[in-house]
């Protein structure tokens, strides 16, 4: 979910008032060339691991549980430097710190693919996390100082958004393709595009002006906002829940059904093509609804797909009565659910508080990641007994975790849920 958000389309003409079709200048061009390129690497790496994650477990003969780390040392990294990562770009401004970001993903894919150790390959991936999270906010704020406000703004930030969405999918198919050619190419291909985009960026990449920073937001004041505590709340357990179940999916189709990585990654495209399709056409949707409904709905499309993968067989079945019906609900979840909780998150405070509000938000998105791919790793550790056993043995290893990830899902549509309750409340004229 390392994405920004937006309601137009980047595939329609967007026009000044009278004044034809915007056109950019070739620097425009190439500066958002960069900065949507930086956010499509900064999105896929949350997925490119995922499908390769047993080939590397057996490759250095790790349990699941410090296999999972080579996912969740990402979505740690990113987490925990938003908040911190906002202040660094006050300071020292946003081209230095975008640019020394790209440059150091560079040297962290280099070292990752190279790693022959599996605690420097953990590091490297907490690095790229921080990277991500300085690029992917500091690119947003590049276009929105850089394009002028109206359609050309809304058009630049829609292409941006549009690179966000589809960083799942891309992820996913290209740890498919790489994994077979070795684990490694999963870790080294990203390193030339992320130096070019650094060779670009040194040349597009605007001077920051004289800014004044905006005044500090305490986060006990945050913390205290209903609307926005239960938006981070929500993406947490949406994330959390969705990440933790292709986790548990993963290892079962390859290490106990002997699915390559690509049947693998193939097997979840209805999970996320969805929302990459959808995601940038969810305004309307979100305008006409309102967000508690959405929410609520996609906490529930989430739910029922995460306690249908509690069926015994699900995992095992013929996947169009299987695993699809799972994948795809989970999907419609996220369809539903993602770009309503963004925008409640940030519209639940004052403008001037919007910043420090949407990192304390994408913070428990990530650490929402974090926290389910520890306990459900932890889990299938414990008890998986090992392949030399009957099909009962292993189905009973698998379904502690699948019964953390459906009770989670659980407590998600009970939160959203809530936040529907006190919309109704809100709404309703005192007596």
């Amino acid at each position: 979910m390392a994405q920004a958000s937006a309601s137009s389309s980047p595939s329609a003409p967007a026009t000044h008032a009278g004044q034809g079709p915007v056109r950019w200048r070739p620097g425009q061009w190439l500066l958002l060339s960069v900065l949507a390129g930086n956010m499509l690497i900064d999105a896929l790496e949350v997925s490119v691991v995922l499908v390769t994650l047993p080939t590397i477990g057996q490759a250095f003969h790790l349990s699941t549980w410090a296999t999972q780390w080579v996912m969740g040392g990402f979505a740690l990294g990113f987490g925990a430097a938003l908040i911190p990562g906002a202040r660094l770009t006050t300071a020292l401004g946003r081209r230095p710190v975008y640019l020394a970001a790209l440059l150091a993903f560079t040297a962290a894919s280099l070292a990752g693919g190279l790693a022959t150790d599996p605690v420097v390959l953990t590091v490297t991936r907490v690095v790229k996390g921080v990277c991500a999270a300085l690029t992917a906010p500091t690119g947003l704020a590049i276009i929105t100082t850089t394009f002028r406000e109206g359609p050309e703004r809304s058009r630049a930030i829609s292409v941006y958004s549009f690179f966000g969405a589809i960083g799942f999918t891309a992820g996913l198919l290209l740890s498919g393709l790489l994994t077979p050619a070795g684990w490694r190419w999963v870790f080294l291909f990203p390193a030339p595009v992320a130096l070019l985009l650094l060779l670009l960026g040194v040349r597009y990449i605007p001077r920051d002006g004289r800014r004044v920073p905006s005044p500090a937001v305490p986060l006990r004041r945050l913390l205290r906002n209903g609307r926005l505590m239960r938006s981070a709340l929500g993406a947490a357990v949406l994330n959390g829940t969705f990440l933790g179940l292709l986790f548990i999916v993963t290892f079962r189709l390859q290490t106990v059904r002997g699915w390559t990585p690509w049947q693998t990654a193939l097997a979840f495209l209805p999970a996320c093509v969805p929302l990459a399709v959808s995601a940038l056409r969810s305004g309307p949707l979100v305008r006409r609804f309102g967000t508690p409904r959405l929410i609520a709905l996609g906490a529930a499309a989430a739910c029922a797909g995460d306690a249908l993968a509690l069926r015994t067989a699900a995992l095992d079945a013929p996947y169009p009565t299987g695993l699809l019906p799972v994948t795809a609900l989970v999907g419609a979840g996220f369809v539903f659910a993602f770009v309503a909780l963004n925008t409640q998150a940030g519209g639940s405070v004052p403008a001037e508080q919007r910043g420090t509000a949407i990192a304390l938000y994408q913070t428990a998105v990530q650490f929402g990641a974090v926290l389910m791919l520890g306990s459900v790793s932890a889990l299938l550790a414990a008890g998986h007994p090992g392949r030399a056993v009957g099909a009962d043995a292993l189905a009973a290893a698998y379904r502690p975790p699948l019964l953390l990830v459906a009770a989670v899902a659980a407590a998600g549509l009970l939160i959203a849920l809530g936040g529907l309750v006190a919309a109704g409340s809100r709404r309703r004229p005192p007596r």
